[in-house]
């Protein structure tokens, strides 16, 4: 699977635009600012329906224009499949897929399976545990078609739930059969989802430690542990003891809503004895063993994209992230970076062939 063209109308910086694309290693290059990241983003909401880095779909759209739309061909087991989004400003997001529009989004997510790497991705080291749930929904997402269904029922219950505990502190009117009835809407969606996650992180794991190791030729040791508060108990008896405190706190305390990844270096948490460059390994390494999850679970090579991954890894890194990812395991993959010159002499040194447009000012030639 990969795509072939991709054009572009009123998106970002872009005014209009239109790219044929290579199969294998595809680097925009140009200055800061000039839009080389705005393209990787247009792949991304090709692929999963939205921008990587901004969730306000109408910030998209370039400014003084009133709409924006993407559309891309891809080739996917030798036919082509064409995938278009549109947006107006203050209206419905359309998303159509060989001329056919979606009723729902979530039957697009995982057919064209990506990954991207991104400094933006430090914010899953640094922010807190939300950024990695994410994390782990976008994985397993894109190779389980009910999961997100499964998401949006746990935080539809767990949103009915608060509201009751709120009203309860409001009113103090306390209808425990109520609350009884919550509890059970809660608990069903929340275990299906904690057996999913931690069924992933059992096959995820190996992967992200061989790909680390061969990432850093096992310059260092790290961890990586899924930590939820069903591991221990049952979420129904979690609830049960928690009932006094939700109430007082006026909101569910417990729940797969506060899972969490915890990252270790040399035994320590990552995120306050990491380098830079151990934290960029170490989101490589998580990055790349979600590729071959993603291929693993689907049977076709995911896109990858690449956006200025240079900076803060030093030259051998560098040199050895190249060679994995031109390796005959990866397929597509799509690369930033500010130096023409060094990503040519990257790919030279390793027998890669690789297509480079320049990127100025919003224009690609």
């Amino acid at each position: 699977m990969w795509l072939k063209k991709i054009a572009l109308i009123n998106f970002k910086n872009y005014e209009e635009g239109g790219l044929d694309l290579s199969p294998a290693v595809n680097a925009f290059t140009g200055d800061n600012g000039a839009g080389k990241t705005n393209l990787l983003d247009a792949v991304h909401y090709l692929s999963l329906c939205k921008s990587y880095f901004n969730p306000i779909d109408s910030q998209q759209i370039r400014n003084g224009a009133d709409f924006f739309m993407l559309q891309g061909t891809f080739d996917k087991d030798g036919s082509e499949e064409v995938v278009a989004c549109s947006l107006k400003r203050n209206q419905k997001k359309q998303f159509r897929r060989n001329k056919k529009e979606y009723q729902r989004l979530a039957d697009h997510i995982g057919l064209f399976p990506l990954v991207m790497i991104s400094p933006y991705d430090v914010s899953i080291i640094i922010e807190g545990s939300e950024e990695r749930r994410r994390f782990i929904d976008n994985v397993i997402s894109q190779t389980d078609i009910h999961y997100l269904d499964e998401l949006i029922t746990y935080n539809k219950n767990l949103t009915n739930r608060n509201a009751l505990l709120k009203s309860i502190a409001e009113t103090g009117r306390y209808d425990p059969e109520l609350l009884a009835i919550f509890d059970e809407q809660l608990v069903t969606s929340g275990k299906r989802i904690f057996e999913k996650r931690r069924n992933f992180m059992e096959t995820f794991l190996p992967v992200f430690h061989k790909h680390y190791r061969h990432l850093t030729e096992g310059a260092e040791e790290v961890d990586l542990i899924y930590d939820s508060p069903l591991l221990n108990e049952d979420f129904s008896v979690l609830l049960k003891k928690a009932a006094e405190r939700d109430r007082i706190l006026e909101r569910t305390s417990t729940g797969i809503h506060k899972d969490d990844l915890l990252f270790a270096v040399n035994g320590m948490p990552m995120k306050k004895f990491g380098s830079q460059g151990q934290q960029k390994s170490f989101l490589i390494a998580l990055k790349l063993a979600q590729y071959s999850f993603l291929q693993e679970r689907k049977g076709y090579k995911p896109l990858l994209l690449l956006d200025d991954i240079f900076d803060k890894l030093d030259d051998k890194r560098t040199r050895k992230l190249m060679e994995m990812v031109s390796h005959d395991d990866f397929g597509q993959i799509f690369i930033t970076d500010t130096s023409r010159e060094r990503i040519s002499s990257i790919f030279a040194a390793i027998g890669v062939e690789l297509t480079i447009f320049e990127v100025e000012k919003g224009t690609v030639k």
